[in-house]
């Protein structure tokens, strides 16, 4: 579809406004404009295809796309907020990936011992603090990692060990079972150099991510 000017206008002009007001918000006022632009362009888009005004049409998609953009963002903050007090002090990361999922980095200090897949006791009061922070509608997933020592045909079914030994527990403290899901990636996705020591215990990891079900 071609762009009118007028369209084009309002087009450049909300996602302007909305790289520049989000160099200095919050998390959730970043959701809030970035939802507003994108409901700003649908929408003037949308009116402009079908007859109406561009300019009505972003206002409107705007308010919307806001509302939709501050929830989402919220309720993520509060997941992150809750995951970095369960896990303060302990050398566990806690981020927001770039497609709205939070992801907990268990260093190997915390989870497990090389070659074994049973939980490390400083892991569990950790795991506790994150099972009871849990709500009713956030789904988990668990990806197993291993360092470059050993054959993908040990590395493997290690890793995906480890992840189901994290699943196993935050079930038998009250996890759904039908929203954990786990994966074993092996020695395939480093993040540090497996030529050092250093770097092999931060490739020996468990990571975490949460995310609200699609709607």
């Amino acid at each position: 579809m071609k762009l009118t000017t007028p369209l084009r206008a309002t087009v450049l002009a909300v996602a302007a406004l909305s790289l520049v007001a989000c160099e200095t918000m919050s998390q959730r006022e970043r959701g809030t404009a970035q939802g507003a632009g994108i409901g700003a362009v649908a929408g003037a888009v949308i009116a402009s295809a079908t007859g109406g005004k561009a300019g009505s049409g972003a206002v409107a998609g705007a308010a919307v796309g806001a509302i939709a953009g501050n929830l989402w963002s919220k309720r993520m903050e509060e997941k992150q907020r809750a995951m970095e007090r369960a896990t303060a002090g302990t050398g566990i990361d806690v981020a927001k990936t770039a497609d709205n999922q939070l992801k907990v980095n268990v260093p190997s200090d915390l989870s497990f011992a090389t070659g074994r897949a049973d939980l490390n006791p400083s892991l569990r009061p950790v795991l506790d603090q994150f099972a009871h922070g849990l709500d009713a509608t956030v789904l988990v997933r668990i990806v197993g990692h291993t360092d470059s020592t050993g054959s993908d045909a040990i590395n493997d079914p290690l890793s995906l060990e480890r992840a189901r030994t994290v699943r196993n527990y935050l079930e038998d403290r009250g996890v759904p079972a039908s929203r954990l899901m786990i994966e074993g990636r092996g020695a395939r996705q480093p993040v540090a150099d497996n030529g050092t020591d250093a770097g092999r215990a931060q490739n020996r990891r468990v990571e975490i991510f949460l995310r609200e079900p699609a709607a």
